[in-house]
């Protein structure tokens, strides 16, 4: 309902209503009917007329043409009858013999095969499609009647001019429609050369900057040449006279010197077109925008372009006529601004100003389209269009203008807001066609939509009891399309029974089809669709059967054969028992021709004697009524290993061959085909093939990848952007690696389209209180899908219901001015080229600038204040004067100083932020110095500005535990004390009153006791005596407040040796030695001695069972005796006797004092090892397994270098083995076990 009063409220209050009732209105709006394009619906549907083909608004046609067509086409239900208005007034076609109509429609035909003049029907016409629904409007069509008039008749007296001077030749064509091209030519029928100095203007007048002698040698004569009518106007040529102050010779001209030495006064630059200093030029958006200066002077100027307040938009400028003309194409308001033109030679410069204003007819930003609703429905027509200055909008309902038409009972429900006709409960008998025409002085629009009140029972559209058949496990749609108006409610059914069939597997949608998200043999079944309305009832039936699926389960594999043999390829496959399947085979995407080399069986293909023509991909496809599936392997056909089979079987694999013969096909607007043929795998199958693509537009020969596909393809559909020249290439890729790309295919260019993508990262923010900036990312150059690139940009006020404002630019970024501070908008973009536009962006908030705020936080106060952390509270601002995005409450605060007598501090600045808009906020300020003074203010922050600053607060910090000390460390050791020695804390937090010193023995992982120090603050140092001076210690030093102990550093002591030196009397030398036998290299060392001496005693022994010799001297029986009889601790034998100074005599085994002592005694000394040893009771007893029994015959000698004589035999104990001696070779660890 319309509020009380609305129509008498005037101002802020009614606007507002009025927005809140259109709110209200399209909040309840419903959506539109889509009728299908069913044939029986179709034929059934009663349509209001629609507008399909018109002649163009600016109808120009050839006066020699016997005939006239102008055409107006419609479509509707009943068939529309037409008539025409012809200026404004119905135009009766039955009184002119001429003119005739077209059967079915109410395109005109004017003939003049007897008589008549095309110029006497030139005027504005206007077609009306009529039927019982209501009536469509083509665009008022202004027939003219194309003119090529004569040049009148003129006799040009000669022109006189001096040399160096300025001359302007004038055209004056006659008015032609369309205006005649315009050039310049001689008698001779020779174009005039144009250059820097000659040239002809958009005027069509022949302009010299500076005359030379030369310029008299021939005539001048404008040409018009009519395109409609193919005539060319010839005006009476100009004739020059040059006057020259010296006499002129042909011979001594040349392009350096045109005057041949003669002296020519030189002058400043001074234009011929425009006059003045200043001009201004208005164009229509879209149109082409042409400036134009040319200018006069000797030597002749140059000219140069400027734009003021910024640059010349590079890509839509073009320089023409030598830089003499400007351009532009397709003009934006962003084109709009100051040109400014600067002539100028050596004498000086002069410049001219062209300030361009553009404006734009009325374009589209939302065309009303057609609108069926059901009875009782809601709906809307939008016609929205923009222009420059802003265009009128008007509605129009079957031709007559809304406000001019009866009111009726139909009229209630319809209701007109500006560029929105609302509808509300519309009714059978409400059908009608609308017009809006938007126009201002540049121009129109005209658009038909027609809304069409529809009832109608539900129809199934579809084709009745289908049969469906799927495959297992797969999502399955059961389509079941209907109309109806008002729209139908659909219900599923399976087998007749149940509710309706929606959740779980099953999910029905509003256009009639239903989905079963996994088929499954149990949902076979019969399956129907009901479509109910207040008319009436339809239903359809589907049944549905569940296959199992068809499959390869065994599939061919990548053969490498040699040329001659047999190939063989399997292809195994399972399917459901009830569906048929075939299986066929094909080679590069060709189906394979079976003969007698090529065969194939259930499971199989087999080639024989293959050669190099069957290389290829080879594919077996098996095909069901309702699936497939394929697979595919490679065939490589190598040379008969016979000629060289050990080389060719070691050759390793290497990097395939690149593709060769890239060939395009099957052109389309944004696909091509591309075709290869695979090269040689080199012992390793293709896996992969890489397919690249270089453009010459953007970055010429940078090759780009495009995508990759599996190495069985050799042939694949490449999906391409518009508007880009390209060439591709193939890599073949392998096990190895990547092969060399393949020679660039032929260049493919793709046609130019509207973009696809919409420009990304869209946002607004303002850089100043009272401005906007619209930014977004640009479209990269493989979207812009053709030439000439622009943005459409929309902005408008959130909520406040205005329309949208927007600008075409090709920028990147666009500044809205004089906004309000920091207000949302809302923002959206398009992407255009001259093909078209592309998608709008979705709706983005945006906001400008924002400034400083105007209220600070106040009452700023703190509460439990402890030794780190304090509570804040303050009074908060209103978040409105925060005049931005609120941010944060934050709080500036440094430490003053440190209640610690002498402790100097750092006053650095600190923040800390608290995001809160409760009533009475507060928060927690942390990580405080203890025992400090501080200091503190706040205030509001937006994303640029902080307010001023709240009140200051000072508040001091409780005393806490201090920091660890500085340092600690071990500066002197000796074998029974420790020196230490500590820095005081960095922060003491608090006044110190002592230090501890906890420190314990460390045993490997275990800890020993605790034992304490303690210590006066006043002390950084301490010498500690150890309990045990060859133990490890861990030390644990930390200072004390009065509220406890601070952070602990930690220190562990090294190992001390057990020896002291002492260098003098005087001075004690602390030596840092540790005890060797606990080194792990002296262990590794002893290790390896040991391991050694094994070695030599297996060796050796070996060597005795063998009847080797051994070195002289005797060296290894001595020393073998000597670790006998260390292992078994036995006092020495006379032999193994030692001098003084520990030396033996290795010789013969004794001792160097033993020889020179006993010369004369008996040879006891001298005889072979004995085999006895001393038992435990002091009693010499032999041993049962005695060197000497070694010997041969039982008396085992030394030879004169000390070895001993005959082979190593097992001497047996005597009772058992008397006359039976054993020839087998005792084992080294036998031997070692003797000796031991």
């Amino acid at each position: 309902m319309r509020p009380v009063g609305g129509r008498e409220m005037l101002g802020k209050v009614g606007h507002a209503a009025l927005m809140l009732l259109s709110l209200l209105l399209l909040w309840q709006e419903a959506a539109a009917i889509e009728v299908p394009l069913d044939p029986k619906i179709q034929q059934d549907l009663k349509q209001p007329p629609t507008i399909i083909k018109q002649s163009v608004k600016d109808y120009i046609v050839d006066p020699r043409d016997n005939i006239i067509i102008i055409e107006c086409e419609a479509k509707g239900n009943p068939v529309p009858t037409f008539s025409w208005r012809r200026n404004g007034r119905l135009f009766n076609i039955g009184k002119d013999p001429r003119v005739t109509m077209r059967k079915r429609s109410g395109t005109l035909e004017v003939g003049f095969h007897n008589g008549g003049r095309p110029e006497d029907y030139e005027g504005e016409y206007q077609c009306f499609a009529t039927n019982d629904l209501g009536v469509a409007l083509s665009n008022k069509i202004l027939l003219r009647v194309s003119k090529a008039p004569l040049w009148p008749k003129e006799v040009l007296a000669p022109v006189q001019v001096v040399e160096g001077s300025p001359l302007v030749l004038t055209c004056n064509p006659p008015p032609g429609l369309p205006p005649p091209l315009i050039f310049w030519m001689d008698s001779n029928m020779t174009p005039i050369h144009q250059d820097r100095r000659v040239s002809m203007g958009l005027n069509g007048d022949l302009y010299f900057s500076n005359v030379l002698v030369q310029d008299g040698q021939k005539d001048y004569s404008c040409n018009a040449r009519f395109n409609f009518t193919y005539t060319i106007q010839q005006k009476n040529p100009f004739n020059l006279k040059v006057q020259t102050t010296e006499p002129y010779n042909d011979t001594s001209y040349n392009a350096s010197d045109p005057f041949g030495g003669r002296k020519v006064a030189e002058t400043s630059p001074s234009f011929l077109t425009p006059e003045g200093s200043g001009s201004f030029k208005m164009v229509l958006r879209d149109e082409q925008l042409l400036l134009e200066c040319i200018a006069a002077g000797l030597p002749t100027p140059s000219i140069k372009w400027f734009k003021r307040g910024g640059d010349l938009p590079a890509q839509k400028v073009k320089f023409q006529n030598f830089n003499k003309t400007l351009k532009i194409l397709s003009v934006s308001e962003e084109d709009a601004g100051e040109y400014v033109c600067m002539a100028d030679n050596r004498l000086g410069s002069i410049r001219h100003s062209i300030n361009v204003q553009v404006k734009a007819a009325p374009y589209w930003l939302d065309k009303p389209t057609n609108l069926v609703l059901a009875p009782e429905e809601n709906g809307r027509l939008v016609c929205r269009a923009n222009g420059n200055p802003k265009p009128n909008i008007q509605w129009l309902m079957n031709g007559e203008p809304l406000n001019k038409i009866t009111e009726t009972p139909t009229s209630a429900n319809r209701e007109v807001l500006g560029d929105t006709i609302l509808f509300r409960g519309v009714q059978i008998g409400s059908s009608a066609v609308y017009q809006c025409n938007a126009s201002n002085q540049h121009g129109y629009l005209l658009a038909n939509a027609f809304v069409s009140v529809l009832d109608m029972a539900p129809r199934m559209l579809g084709p009745k009891n289908q049969l469906i058949k799927v495959v297992m496990n797969n999502r399955t749609f059961l389509n079941c399309p209907f109309f109806g108006s008002p729209l139908p409610e659909l219900r599923w059914f399976k087998n007749g029974q149940g509710s309706g069939l929606d959740g779980g597997q099953y999910r029905a949608y509003i256009n009639g089809t239903l989905e079963i998200k996994r088929a499954r043999k149990e949902d076979e079944g019969i399956y129907t669709c009901v479509a109910s309305n207040m008319l009436g009832n339809a239903e359809n039936q589907v049944q549905l059967e569940v296959k199992e699926p068809t499959r390869i389960i065994q599939a061919p594999t990548h053969q490498s054969v040699l040329r001659g043999s047999k190939a063989t390829f399997h292809c195994k496959v399972v399917s459901d028992p009830s569906l048929p399947t075939t299986v066929n085979w094909s080679k590069d995407g060709e189906r394979l021709d079976l003969g007698w080399r090529l065969k194939k069986d259930e499971e199989s293909l087999t080639i024989s004697s293959v050669s190099e023509n069957d290389e290829g991909i080879y594919t077996c496809t098996v095909k069901s009524e309702i699936d497939q599936d394929s697979a595919s392997a490679r065939l490589t056909v190598s040379e008969d290993a016979s000629h060289n089979p050990s080389v060719y079987s070691t050759l390793p694999p290497d990097r395939p061959d690149p593709p060769i013969d890239l060939d395009l096909s099957d052109p389309s607007a944004r696909s091509v085909r591309l075709t290869w043929i695979p090269g040689n795998d080199r012992r390793s199958p293709v896996t992969e093939f890489l397919v690249q693509f270089e453009e010459n537009r953007w970055e010429p020969g940078r090759w780009q990848n495009l995508s990759s596909y599996p190495g069985d393809l050799n042939s694949v559909i490449l999906q391409l952007a518009p508007n880009v020249n390209y060439q591709f290439r193939v890599i073949a890729i392998n096990s190895v690696g990547w092969s060399q790309p393949s020679q660039p295919s032929p260049r493919y260019k793709t046609t130019a389209a509207p973009p696809d993508a919409i420009p990304r990262d869209l946002r607004g923010w303002g850089s100043n209180k009272d401005n906007m900036e619209i930014t977004w990312e640009p479209l990269h150059d493989l979207e812009k899908n053709g030439p000439n690139l622009q943005y459409n940009v929309w902005w408008r006020r959130k909520d406040s219901g205005d329309d949208w404002t927007n600008v075409t630019t090709s920028e990147t970024k666009y500044v809205v001015r004089h906004t309000e501070t920091y207000v949302p908008y809302e923002i959206k973009i398009q992407a255009r080229n001259e093909l078209g536009s592309g998608p709008e962006s979705n709706i983005v908030i945006g906001y400008s600038g924002e400034d400083k705020p105007t209220d600070s936080p106040t009452e700023l106060r703190v509460s439990k204040v402890g030794s780190t952390r304090a509570n804040i509270h303050w009074k908060p601002v209103d978040l409105s004067s925060v005049q931005g995005e609120f941010k944060e409450y934050r709080l500036h605060y440094w430490r003053e100083s440190s209640l610690v007598p002498g402790l100097v501090v750092s006053k650095e600045k600190k923040t800390t932020g608290f995001y809160t808009t409760v009533p009475e906020p507060s928060g927690i300020l942390k990580d405080l110095v203890p025992y400090s003074k501080y200091k503190m203010f706040m205030v509001v922050a937006n994303s640029r500005f902080e307010s001023l600053p709240s009140n200051n607060v000072e508040f001091t910090t409780a005393e806490g535990v201090p920091d660890a000390p500085r340092f600690f460390r071990i500066n002197r050791r000796s074998l029974d004390t420790l020196y230490l020695e500590w820095g005081k804390p960095l922060e003491p937090n608090g006044i110190l009153i002592g230090y501890q010193l906890v420190y314990q023995r460390v045993n490997g992982s275990r800890l020993g006791p605790q034992q304490f120090e303690t210590f006066r603050p006043n002390m950084t140092d301490f010498i500690l005596r150890l309990p045990d001076r060859s133990a490890r210690y861990k030390f644990n030093l930390s200072a004390l407040t009065k509220v406890g102990m601070g952070e602990v550093y930690a220190e562990e002591s090294p190992l001390f040796s057990n020896e002291e030196n002492f260098t003098d009397a005087t001075d004690v030398a602390h030596i840092d030695q540790v005890d060797i036998a606990t080194q792990g290299w002296f262990i590794g060392l002893m290790c390896a001695i040991a391991l050694i001496i094994l070695i030599l005693l297996i060796v050796c022994f070996i060597k005795r069972s063998r009847g080797g010799k051994y070195p002289s001297s005797g060296f290894l029986t001595g020393f073998t005796k000597y670790l006998v009889r260390d292992k078994k601790d036995l006092p020495l034998d006379p032999v193994d006797q030692k001098d003084q100074d520990g030396s033996f005599d290795y010789q013969n085994g004794s001792s160097v004092r033993d020889r020179n002592e006993n010369e004369n005694s008996s040879d006891e000394d001298n005889k072979p090892l004995q085999g006895s040893q001393t038992s435990l009771d002091g009693n010499v007893k032999e041993s049962d397994d005695s060197l000497v029994d070694y010997g041969e015959g039982g008396d085992g000698q030394f030879n004169e270098d000390g070895s001993f004589i005959g082979q190593y035999t097992v001497k047996k104990d005597k009772d058992e083995t008397e006359g039976n001696e054993s020839s087998e070779a005792t084992s080294p660890v036998n031997a070692i076990y003797s000796l031991a």
